[in-house]
């Protein structure tokens, strides 16, 4: 919801983000319904129109083993 609260702080409706940022209005409510996979290089250039910027942090222990067992319970089952 970061991207819908501060675009609306700046009095930006979703065309004139989309136009500002040179993505689609349907990108711009894709990103803001958390749409799970969208284009790096298109959500870089909206995040910096509304001087947003992507992090990256080290997950948890407990969240990298989980997600390592997961990896490995598929690579058993292909």
């Amino acid at each position: 919801m970061e991207v819908r609260t501060r675009r609306a702080s700046l009095h930006l409706t979703q065309h004139d983000l989309a136009q500002l940022a040179g993505v689609s209005e349907r990108f711009v409510r894709f990103v803001e319904q958390g749409k799970p996979s969208v284009q790096l290089d298109s959500l870089l250039a909206l995040l910096g129109t509304l001087g947003l910027e992507l992090q990256l942090t080290t997950r948890t222990r407990t969240a990298a083993l989980h997600d390592g067992t997961a990896a490995a319970n598929l690579r058993e089952q292909a």
